[in-house]
Order: structure tokens, then C-alpha cells, then sequence
């Protein structure tokens, strides 16, 4: 499932592959990952012009476009948003692609377009595709990406300390609140607050300043460390999010539990 890493690589492939290409068509038929949109609004606005920069801020990504041979002004920023599944594929004419976004295969080979949501034809032959199986992507015009927190890759100490200043919610459903820190999502937030040793549970306002700053250093860390490896399916935790799974660090039981309304595991010893 996409986070942060995942979308970065997306937007990377975006970035190298796809930019000042002219659109020559767009397939925008799958009403419920083009919503609100109908079917051919996306079309109508992007045929004719190129995609410029790709840019991204926690799992939201965002291209801005050019203007047309007709109006010169600068067209819509097209948002995509990879969902729980979603992969950005750049098919070249020859048949080479280069794809980011979630890791997974299902048994893809190159030209396997069986997931396609959303396409754009280049006017060279290229095409650029949104693949996602379990079709929780979005692609949208004009994203509102104004409403996201700072981004957790690059997220300032003071930003971090504001974002959880608030409230009384649990530590990991505030790193999960998109508006509050964007790009953090359950296998981020659990790395991080394992890294940390802190419970999710525990309240936002009952943290201390060295647990703010700890914390703030392990989401980073974690970031970072998802995105050398390749993803979050490359997180230390990962394999122990598991029942009958030891903590990796001090050898005591994983416990499940649910926080935020998303699955979470976490060490009952050095977490409790």
C-alpha cells in the first residue's frame, strides 16, 4: 500500500519520463477513480498540452501542465493519488516501461494494462497509465493539496511540535491525520513509534518534549530508510507485525491491537 516512499517513486518516474511530452488523448472512462469528473472532462482539459513538473507533498501528488497551441495560459494541475494499490507506469513506443509507485506484480509483464484506471497518450506513442487493482486511487483536477500538513520527509522539529500539539488524540492516529503531517501511513507510523518506543496509544498532549523529539527524529529516519530500500515493504517491523511474533530488538511479544481505526502492532514491553 502506498506511502510516502511508494508516491515518490511515482512521482519520479513522472519527472524523468513524462515531462514536456504532448498529450494527444486521454482515457478517463473509469468514473469512480476520475471522480467527480464525468467521462471526458479530463480529456477535454489536458489533450494538447505537457505535462511540466511533478510534484508531491505526504501520498499526494500533483503535475502542473502547460497551456495549448490555442491559449497559452497554464492549464489545470492533474492530481494523482495512488490509493492502497496504485502504480504510475510510463510505456514507451518500443515497449519499455519504467513504473513507481506500490511494489506489487501480481504476475505483470510489460503491455499488461488489466488495472488501468486512467491513461494519457503522448503524441511520440508513449503513454503514461495509473494501474491499481483495488481501485481506491484518485484522479482529479485542481487538487485541494493546500488542506495536507507538512510533508514527514521533510517535516521541521517546530512543524512536528505544532502537529501535535492539539488535541488529545493517540500518537499514531495524529501521525496518520493527513492534515496534520502528511505522508505517514500504518506501516510508516508503526516503524517510527516502534523506533521510538513509544505505545500509539498514548495521547498527543500527555508526550514530553525529549518523546516529541525522539519521535520526530524516528519518523524521519523511517522515511528514510523506506525510501533507500526501495518502499515501506522494506521496514525492519514489517516481518514482526505478525502473531506469535517476537520484538525484533528485545525479543518480547508483539501485541495487535487497533489505533485510529487501522491495525497496529506494537512491542509489549518497551511500548507498553
Amino acid at each position: 500500500m502506498p506511502e510516502l516512499p511508494e508516491v515518490e517513486s511515482a512521482r519520479q518516474v513522472i519527472e524523468r519520463h513524462a515531462l514536456g511530452r504532448r498529450i494527444v488523448d486521454v482515457d478517463d472512462s473509469d468514473t469512480y477513480e476520475c471522480r467527480p469528473h464525468r467521462p471526458g472532462d479530463l480529456r477535454v482539459a489536458l489533450v494538447g498540452r505537457e505535462l511540466l513538473a511533478a510534484h508531491r507533498r505526504g501520498k499526494s501528488m500533483w503535475c502542473e501542465t502547460s497551456g495549448t497551441a490555442a491559449d497559452p495560459r497554464p492549464g489545470p494541475h492533474l492530481g494523482i493519488h495512488l490509493g492502497m494499490s496504485g502504480k504510475v507506469v510510463v510505456a514507451e513506443p518500443d515497449g519499455v516501461e519504467t513504473d513507481g509507485g506500490d511494489y506489487w506484480e501480481r504476475g505483470r509483464t510489460a503491455g499488461d494494462e488489466r488495472f488501468t484506471r486512467f491513461a494519457m497518450t503522448f503524441d511520440d506513442g508513449g503513454r503514461l497509465l495509473l494501474l491499481d487493482p483495488r481501485r481506491l486511487g484518485r484522479v482529479r483536477l485542481d487538487p485541494e493539496v493546500h488542506l495536507l500538513g507538512p510533508d514527514a520527509a521533510t517535516i521541521t522539529l517546530r512543524e512536528f511540535r505544532a502537529a501535535l500539539a492539539r488535541g488529545t488524540a493517540p500518537v499514531k492516529a495524529r501521525l496518520l491525520d493527513q492534515t496534520a503531517l502528511a505522508g505517514v501511513g500504518n506501516l510508516l507510523a508503526d516503524q517510527a513509534l516502534w523506533q521510538a518506543r513509544l505505545h500509539p496509544r498514548r495521547r498527543v498532549d500527555e508526550l514530553t518534549d525529549d518523546e516529541v523529539r525522539v519521535l520526530h527524529r524516528a519518523v524521519r529516519s523511517a522515511v528514510q530508510t523506506a525510501q533507500r530500500g526501495g518502499g515501506v515493504h522494506t521496514l525492519r517491523l514489517l516481518p514482526f507485525r505478525a502473531a506469535g511474533a517476537a520484538c525484533p530488538r528485545d525479543g518480547a511479544p508483539m501485541v495487535r491491537g487497533t489505533v485510529g481505526g487501522r491495525t497496529t502492532w506494537w512491542c509489549s514491553a518497551e511500548q507498553d
